[in-house]
């Protein structure tokens, strides 16, 4: 590799030491860096149309993420018709994403010069709503497509199918809708299971149901899941929110539909560590 771009999370790195360091480190290697300005880096946070929000030069052969699992989730979500592949750095605290901590980066970015690293290939979901048969939204999420309520503290009900199947009618204070990457995320926190994140499936996870036998579900990753806002007490009307990767997001009413299926494109990760999946999550569940 010897064509970098370069996202910087300037909160994570207000005075760009890092940034510059890595700059600097990949020039004096004989390559070439591009450094991302902040409001086309803003413009990554939101869904596009655009080819190439970033405007990434085509022959980059990878971007590099500095930041923590949000900024990479962004990223992600601008970059994914590029198929290029992204290296994380984490400069936040616990990152399941961000491939590099900050004491390692030196290391990470000779075996970038090096060639010596594999690429994971990890699938993404794309969530749709309707609102009366007409399509309102639609974006993309590498992480999850998340359904929560929005203004007072009040249960929400969702009337949830399965290939046009119905599959339950649940009492709960949101939906969680997840890769195997974005497991390790909000669905883990909500209860749900961890997946390798390599592996190509759906969990379907409820938040704080009101009910003692309501679990996870892990559905195909071909299926189609459809998430209905119900009416609330006294057949009220009913406000919710739909987010993605915990960024994008949209007010929802009683009646609106959800429709999540697995998207078309993808995100390639670099992975440099000989260390498993297990062994890293291992190592940062004992840290907490």
């Amino acid at each position: 590799m010897k064509k970098f771009y370069i996202v910087t999370n300037r909160t994570k790195d207000p005075d760009m030491e890092t940034t510059n360091y890595i700059c600097e480190f990949i020039k004096e290697h004989g390559g070439e860096a591009v450094i991302v300005q902040e409001d086309v880096f803003k413009a990554a946070s939101k869904e596009s149309s655009e080819y190439n929000p970033l405007h990434i030069p085509e022959d980059t052969d990878c971007v590099l993420v500095l930041g923590g699992d949000g900024t990479l989730l962004q990223t992600a979500r601008g970059i994914r018709q590029l198929s290029i592949p992204l290296l994380g750095i984490n400069l936040g605290t616990l990152g399941y994403l961000a491939e590099v901590e900050k004491s390692g980066i030196t290391e990470a970015l000779v075996h970038l010069f090096e060639d010596d690293y594999q690429i994971e290939e990890r699938m993404m979901l794309v969530g749709t709503v309707f609102r009366e048969e007409e399509e309102i939204a639609t974006a993309h999420a590498l992480n999850d497509v998340v359904v929560n309520r929005f203004g007072p503290l009040m249960v929400l009900s969702f009337e949830v199918s399965v290939n046009g199947q119905k599959l339950n009618h649940y009492q709960a204070d949101g939906m969680i809708v997840s890769t195997p990457t974005g497991s390790t995320g909000y669905n883990l926190s909500a209860g749900g299971p961890i997946a390798l994140p390599g592996s190509t499936l759906m969990i379907l996870t409820p938040i704080c149901p009101h009910t003692l036998n309501t679990r996870s579900i892990v559905l195909a990753a071909d299926d189609t899941i459809e998430i209905r806002i119900g009416k609330g007490r006294n057949e009220g009307i009913q406000e919710a929110e739909i987010n993605f990767d915990g960024g994008l997001t949209r007010r929802l009413v009683t009646g609106d539909r959800i429709v999540v299926r697995r998207s078309g494109q993808t995100t390639k990760l670099i992975h440099l560590s000989k260390v498993s999946f297990l062994e890293t999550l291992h190592k940062k569940m004992s840290e907490n």
